[in-house]
């Protein structure tokens, strides 16, 4: 099961908006084929096993089958893994997860088990979830999982006064950073920080066969049509007001403009996300400012906080990473857990779970 992993994290970047799946045939203790799901439309990691042991003349009948996800029991591009597994005479399954996908869960297993085949399920299922978050968030919510990065100096603080933000993190962190925006669906970000920083949102400091699709946050349709962000030409934009003479612009240079309000005249950011996964945004990665970042956690659209502190100090003046409310009490505080702490060049990259939005709003 540690090489099924290994090998579904080869679809890290391409696999969207599918899962990452990994296979490993094995006999007498000794493997027969491996493969990956590699990009939509493609062959599934089961599938892409068979081919591999039989391109090696292993015949798969009696074989073991790890798997990181339920082998599919659907027709949709390809054809169900499940019945490719029974074809081949496998004798046993070992899977990590039940696939969340209304179009199988629990209907692959129950297909294998039907052929006679033994199927054992849960090995290494907190890795394999951690693999495929969005996915699943995707599949049982309605919305990606959003992942909102952050880099601050030891006391929390992302700028000066006079919003200097480059660089308090190490090139290291950086780098690190831009890993996650290649693993993500969707980088998001807001007008302010546009109009601040003009950033490009795109990957970089990592090699990557595919960039993820730029996404602002702008109310009253501000975005300059010279801005970076729009310079891939398909960037999103999510507004509240329209205003066609500004939404025309955009479009010439590619954008896509949606309108989401709320009753105050925002963007409905719960609502965004809801339309994000109608469109196969499996993980979203905001990098944006301290007022966007706490509107986002205090409206329950946060998921978890990947967060690099530097070894140094700005002191209170200093922006911090969340522009919210005064709260009365600290039963009204936002409820984070740690799931990682990692040491990136001179820097510590902090992985934690929302567990609850801070104030009277409550995970959506």
């Amino acid at each position: 099961m540690s090489r099924a992993l290994e090998l579904a994290a080869q679809g890290l970047y391409t696999a969207t908006p599918n899962p990452r799946v990994g296979c490993v045939l094995v006999r007498d203790g000794r493997v027969l084929g491996e493969g990956f799901h590699a990009i939509a439309g493609g062959p599934h990691a089961e599938a892409a096993a068979l081919a591999c042991a039989r391109a090696a003349g292993n015949d798969p009948a009696g074989a073991t089958a790890y798997v990181t996800l339920e082998p599919c029991s659907h027709f949709g591009r390809t054809p169900p893994c499940a019945d490719a597994l029974v074809s081949a005479g496998v004798v046993r399954v070992v899977a990590a997860m039940e696939d969340p996908n209304p179009k199988v869960a629990g209907s692959g297993f129950a297909r294998l088990r039907a052929a006679g085949i033994e199927v054992v399920v849960g090995v290494r299922a907190a890795e394999a979830l951690d693999l495929n978050i969005g996915f699943v968030s995707r599949m049982t919510r309605g919305r990606p999982w959003m992942r909102l990065k952050v880099a601050a100096s030891l006391d929390g603080r992302t700028a000066l006064s006079n919003r200097t933000s480059q660089w308090i993190t190490g090139e290291a962190a950086r780098a690190d950073g831009h890993r996650w925006r290649a693993r993500s669906c969707a980088v998001l970000t807001g007008i302010g920080t546009v109009r601040e920083d003009d950033p490009q949102l795109t990957v970089r400091a990592v090699a990557t066969p595919r960039q993820p699709l730029p996404v602002v946050v702008d109310s009253r349709l501000q975005l300059s049509p010279d801005a970076r962000v729009l310079g891939a030409g398909r960037a999103l934009v999510f507004a509240a007001v329209d205003d066609p003479a500004a939404r025309a612009v955009l479009e010439g240079r590619g954008a896509e403009v949606v309108l989401v309000p709320n009753t105050a005249g925002k963007v409905d950011l719960p609502a965004m996300l809801q339309e994000l996964g109608r469109r196969g945004i499996n993980e979203v990665l905001v990098e944006t400012g301290t007022r966007l970042n706490g509107s986002l956690l205090r409206e329950g659209c946060v998921d978890e906080l990947l967060a690099y502190l530097a070894p140094s100090v700005l002191g209170e003046q200093a922006l911090g990473m969340f522009d919210l409310p005064a709260m009365d009490e600290l039963a009204q505080r936002a409820a984070l857990r740690f799931t990682e702490v990692t040491r990136v060049g001179d820097d510590l990259r902090l992985r934690l779970q929302v567990e609850r939005a801070p104030g009277p709003f409550q995970r959506r």
